[in-house]
């Protein structure tokens, strides 16, 4: 990773959970600003393998081969070894250790108003998530972004609570031990809502989701029957874009040209539906093209893969480790 003279740059944190293949969404959500981010910032983007236990504790079997073919997709999605830190979260010792902690300083008040708690609650009710790892995960979250001294956490609107929430256990800790841990900043993302193939938000539980690796084919088929305007019945009924799940990624992927075109063939009916489509399907498949050669690369030398993460994760200790020692000295350990 690279370094800079004189004043010293943000340090970015961020993580995700390998539950499975990556899709469009993490890829416009997430992915492509990851590789911005890595031109301008420190930046460490690590596996978070344990933060999948929180809710899927009773099967962990698939995680670490979920986690290989999640680092897959971000190196061919265009995160550089060279320039980010890339690791895995339970090889570090260090990040359990500041997480137990800060969870005897962190209120329980301030995690049960945790509106993402309180919304998976309801949204997973087939899940016994009545335990403290998932009660106390912001917590965990917090030792993620702290261990590294993270100044900026790329998230979107509904996850500012939980940077938030790490501001105050910083802080907190601060007041009692003195100043050690910084105060992160969110750095919200250009995260566009990134509809799946039957309107819904895309989600690989949904089943309507486009995956990064596959086939053109089947990417071709699948957005060519995704959900448009419901009143466009028959060729000739006039539509409207706003009301057309397939418009929104017209506006994510299309030139404002092709937008222009889309948006009065529809209103006017003089564009059928899947030609409109055609039109967005394009762009998609010529962006997934390279990623999709690059990854059938890394799909044929696994240990690449693998040693990438171990080099990432041996710099991500060396930091964690300083971290730690500078907490215990503060605390009094």
């Amino acid at each position: 990773m690279s370094t800079t003279t004189g004043e010293a740059r943000a340090i970015v944190v961020s993580g995700m959970r390998p539950t499975g293949k990556l899709h469009l969404g993490h890829l416009l959500g997430t992915l492509r600003n990851w590789t911005t981010l890595q031109q301008q910032f420190d930046c460490y983007f690590f596996v978070a393998d344990w933060h999948v236990l929180t809710t899927d504790y009773e099967h962990p079997e698939h995680v670490s081969e979920f986690a290989l073919e999640m680092v897959m997709d971000w190196l061919a999605a265009g995160l550089d070894p060279e320039r980010c830190v890339i690791f895995q979260q339970s090889a570090i010792l260090e990040h359990a250790e500041l997480a137990l902690l800060l969870g005897m300083l962190t209120p329980v008040s301030w995690l049960e108003r945790n509106p993402t708690y309180k919304d998976q609650r309801q949204q997973l009710k087939g899940k016994d998530l009545s335990t403290f790892g998932f009660l106390g995960y912001p917590v965990l979250q917090a030792a993620d972004i702290l261990l590294y001294k993270g100044t900026r956490v790329p998230v979107g609107e509904d996850q500012v609570p939980h940077v938030e929430l790490t501001r105050d256990i910083a802080r907190r800790f601060n007041n009692y031990y003195g100043p050690t841990l910084p105060e992160p900043e969110a750095l919200l993302s250009p995260a566009p809502r990134v509809p799946g193939t039957d309107g819904r938000k895309m989600s690989k539980s949904y089943g309507n989701a486009i995956l990064l690796d596959e086939d053109p084919e089947s990417i071709d088929k699948r957005l060519g029957r995704m959900t448009t305007d419901p009143r466009r019945v028959r060729r000739t009924d006039p539509g409207d874009p706003k009301d057309c799940p397939a418009f929104q990624l017209h506006q994510i992927y299309c030139t404002p040209e092709e937008i222009a075109t889309v948006t009065e063939g529809c209103k006017s009916a003089g564009i059928g539906c899947l030609d409109c489509k055609k039109i967005m399907i394009k762009h998609v498949l010529a962006e997934l093209a390279p990623l999709r050669e690059r990854r059938a690369e890394l799909v044929a030398e696994p240990d690449q893969v693998r040693e990438v993460v171990a080099a990432g994760t041996a710099k991500a200790h060396v930091v964690a480790r300083e971290t730690m020692g500078e907490v215990r000295t503060a605390i009094g350990l």
